[in-house]
């Protein structure tokens, strides 16, 4: 019978504790699927899920395997590279096992919780809802000004 460590491998997030690489695809989800305007439960019926499985994936506590990201890369009509863009670049492979190595600057769930708030979706949402390009180009050099202005 083969002997189970209780060691936990050293490139392994400990029990209880979400993946990064998880967390960011779990965002990548919530966005798309709230920039499709779907409810988790709408999600979940497409997939045959609950939503609270959906609210798992969605905060990267649960894993999402590969023939599941293809279902929703269909059902929110995005490649499945999608789920990946804007992905910490010190996230690297290793070629013993695999695992992740993770070295993150900043926490990434701040950076999917401004992604995938209420907030970012409807501006999104109006942004895109003005029909005169050059309107829009507008609202796009307003915005621009404006995060970099010196309000002090």
């Amino acid at each position: 019978m083969p002997r189970v460590s209780k060691k936990s491998h050293p490139n392994r997030m400990p029990p209880g504790v979400a993946h990064p690489v998880d967390i960011h695809v779990g965002g990548r989800v919530r966005g798309q699927r709230k920039l499709k305007g779907m409810s988790q439960g709408e999600l979940g019926d497409a997939l045959g899920l609950t939503f609270q499985q959906i609210q798992k994936y969605e905060r990267g506590a649960n894993r999402i395997g590969a023939s599941r990201l293809y279902q929703l890369s269909r059902i929110l009509d995005v490649p499945v590279a999608y789920f990946f863009d804007g992905m910490a670049q010190d996230i690297q492979m290793t070629q013993d096992n695999f695992d992740l190595d993770v070295v993150f600057t900043e926490d990434p769930r701040d950076s999917s919780a401004v992604m995938g708030s209420s907030e970012t979706t409807d501006l999104v949402t109006a942004y895109y809802s003005i029909d005169n390009p050059r309107k829009r180009r507008a609202v796009h050099d307003l915005i621009a000004s404006l995060s970099k202005a010196d309000w002090d």
